[in-house]
């Protein structure tokens, strides 16, 4: 989430006139992420008792011919039971509209707060909650390839160039390198799925011990079942402050994932490089970002130093992280 675009009190309500949630009361931006702009929508609700929505303009990294996907996933698990917030389609039925030469669309609010330290209790409700996720959309008819899988990262990193790596930081050219070993190593043929493939913990809400709603879908993709688990594990596991590895939190998301759906072995076995490759992934966006976002754009920029120090610390650890999944 970010703001790139900037929008008039007339122009978002007359945007927001154009669906039943009642009359615009309030937005304001929000600044997390990088990809599109956002804004916290406060409507007066159909019945005057007030409603809470997000309005997202599509800004980067989306192809609005891909918009149907993207938002036909959010009504489809919403609608089985996920916690999944659902797309609210204007009065002649489009899940999206435009705006400036723009894509833009409703979704619902739903409530919870983002951790930044999670419990292993909490741990264990999202890989449950990423597990029922990943079962729900075994049905779902549509596909989409995944365009920030291991190839792309490593093309990401020579695109940027060892130079412009080295001015976010000197160790960050060895990255190319690295890309170019796990690529090599990459496993084949593991079971797949509708995939999230950015659940950080902002990207999930919480109610105490349980996952109110996982949001910002905008990367999912079809690819394996356990790389989705890999990268869920390293955006979860590892610790706000220190960057130290939690193996409790790291267990009980393993444990909360197989409560649903059981790994099968070569998954299990996969686990090591695919959590490498899921640092890798965030190395190469976040340094693309880095370089590419605008100066006085409303955002946060993401260190990728973060996911080289996760990368080293799978790379060292083997198959440890992954062995044992009691709580």
């Amino acid at each position: 989430m970010a703001v790139y675009t900037h929008l008039g009190a007339e122009d978002l309500a007359e945007l927001i006139s154009t669906y039943d949630v009642g009359e615009l009361v309030s937005a304001k931006g929000i600044a997390e992420g990088v990809s599109n702009s956002n804004w916290l929508v406060e409507t007066t609700g159909i019945d005057g008792t007030g409603a809470r929505f997000i309005l997202t303009m599509y800004e980067r990294r989306i192809d609005t011919a891909e918009l149907p996907f993207f938002l036909g996933l959010l009504d489809h698990l919403s609608a089985r039971g996920c916690p999944v917030p659902r797309t609210i389609h204007d009065r002649s039925g489009a899940a999206w509209r435009t705006l400036d030469g723009k894509a833009v669309a409703l979704i619902e609010f739903l409530p919870g707060v983002s951790v930044d330290r999670p419990t292993p209790k909490q741990a264990r409700s999202v890989g449950a909650a990423l597990a029922g996720m990943h079962q729900a959309t075994l049905d779902f008819p549509q596909v989409r390839a995944n365009d920030l899988g291991i190839d792309a990262s490593l093309d990401t990193l020579s695109a940027c160039g060892p130079e412009a790596l080295a001015g976010i930081d000197s160790g960050l050219p060895a990255m190319i390198g690295e890309a170019e070993r796990i690529s090599a190593r990459w496993p084949k043929d593991l079971p797949t799925a509708i995939c999230h493939t950015d659940l950080f913990p902002d990207n999930v809400l919480m109610r105490g011990s349980r996952v109110s709603a996982m949001i910002d879908f905008y990367f999912a993709c079809s690819d394996a079942m356990a790389y989705d688990l890999a990268v869920t594990h390293a955006a979860w596991s590892f610790g706000q402050d220190t960057g130290d590895f939690d193996p409790a939190v790291g267990q009980a998301l393993l444990a909360g994932y197989e409560s649903v759906r059981p790994l099968e072995p070569q998954e299990r076995a996969s686990l090591p490089v695919l959590a490498e490759g899921a640092c890798l992934r965030f190395i190469a966006s976040r340094a693309e970002d880095w370089i590419g976002t605008p100066v006085d754009a409303l955002v946060n920029r993401k260190d990728p130093m973060e996911f080289v120090r996760r990368l080293e610390f799978y790379a060292d650890a083997g198959d440890s992280p992954f062995k044992s999944t009691a709580t």
